[in-house]
Order: structure tokens, then C-alpha cells, then sequence
């Protein structure tokens, strides 16, 4: 009995795979920037104004470096 064709004819391409690969990165990075910027500008004593700057520039940071390589892994993947 011959096995039945699915929807869609496959899985996602590689260009998807890439942007999802930067996407859950990305998260990550963010999530990880959050935690240890947040603790080593308490650290610093920063209050106010200078903790969400120094937070928001170290999770977009480590969002955009995390998630560059997780999408060079899963280019390289396909």
C-alpha cells in the first residue's frame, strides 16, 4: 500500500530555517542580556534613567550576537 502524500510538499526551506534560527537566538540573547546586564548595572550602582539604557543596550547586544550565530548553525545545517 503505496504511503500517502502529505500537504505542502515538505518541510520549511532553508531561508526559513535561517530566520528561525536568528529568531530563537535572538530571544535568547535577549532573555541572557536582560539577566546579566541587569545584575552588573546594579552592580554599578546605576539607578533610574542609566539602568534601562545600559539593560536595553546589553540585551540588544547579546540578542544580535547570540542570534547571528545560531543562524550561521542553522545554515550551516541545510
Amino acid at each position: 500500500m503505496p504511503v500517502p502524500q502529505g500537504y505542502g510538499g515538505g518541510g520549511p526551506s532553508c531561508w526559513d530555517r535561517i530566520k528561525l534560527g536568528f529568531m530563537m537566538g535572538f530571544s535568547v540573547g535577549i532573555a541572557t542580556g536582560v539577566l546579566f546586564g541587569g545584575f552588573q548595572a546594579l552592580r554599578f550602582g546605576l539607578r533610574g534613567r542609566e539602568l534601562i539604557q545600559t539593560v536595553g543596550k546589553s540585551s540588544l547586544q547579546g540578542g544580535g550576537t547570540f542570534g547571528t550565530f545560531m543562524a550561521i548553525g542553522s545554515g550551516i545545517r541545510c
